[in-house]
């Protein structure tokens, strides 16, 4: 299984089958190099949409329409892609879909959904989203935008995974101590990569109170476009 980070909260992933991108904000992606676009998005299968916010979704229907990548996201976001020319799989929360032998269960998140990068005001993109992506032996958590939860308990318990994306920004999201909270109390992952940081001077700079707090787990600080083996 290989894990790329795109800066912010993209990720590709190569995994089973399949190779997903992962809330791809590539357009305006002050961290993302542009001329390394081509090689983030070659061969991608899936795309795989937290909400409908321009830093998670706004380059997605142009994606899809470029490499034939099928956007998976909750319905009401997928009706919207689909009418700006996407290939789309709309599904909800509790529910999993197959991405060539990858099982990705869409799981609750706290935050809003809106399309926030048209012209006029956001239109609202149905319900902001987390997802467990199975496969290799592994189970990873990807927290999407979000703030600490109940509900983290019973996800943790249930799905058990071993690797968690966590969003550690902060302004937005969790910050990073409220990240490390999370982890530390609600699921026993081997390997965290924060993400949704980094990316402007409003959200944190670093993940060391993350590493600091979480001494047991491999804390991996992300590096764009540099390919992590998991």
């Amino acid at each position: 299984m290989q894990l790329t980070w795109l800066g912010h909260s993209g990720f590709r992933l190569a995994i089973e089958n399949a190779v997903i991108l992962i809330d791809p904000f590539l357009s305006g992606n002050p961290v993302f190099p542009a001329e390394q676009r081509a090689k983030a998005i070659t061969g991608a299968t899936h795309i795989l949409l937290t909400h409908g916010h321009g830093d998670h979704a706004g380059d997605a229907a142009a994606i899809s329409k470029e490499t034939g990548a099928t956007v998976a996201c909750i319905h009401e976001l997928s009706q919207i892609l689909a009418e700006d020319g996407a290939t789309t799989l709309g599904f909800g929360k509790g529910g999993t879909i197959d991405l060539n032998g990858a099982k990705v269960t869409m799981v609750n998140a706290c935050h809003s959904s809106s399309i926030d990068y048209k012209d006029g005001l956001p239109t609202p993109a149905g319900s902001e989203a987390g997802f467990m992506i199975a496969g290799e032996g592994h189970t990873i958590y990807v927290s999407g935008d979000t703030d600490i939860m109940a509900d983290m308990e019973w996800m943790g318990d249930l799905h058990a995974p071993d690797i968690g994306i966590l969003c550690a920004g902060g302004h937005y999201t969790m910050d990073v101590a409220r990240a490390a909270y999370a982890a530390k109390r609600y699921f026993n992952f081997k390997t965290i990569i924060p993400c949704h940081y980094r990316t402007f001077p409003l959200l944190a700079q670093s993940a060391q109170v993350l590493i600091d707090a979480l001494p047991d787990v491999k804390v991996i600080e992300p590096e764009v476009m540099q390919t992590i083996t998991l």
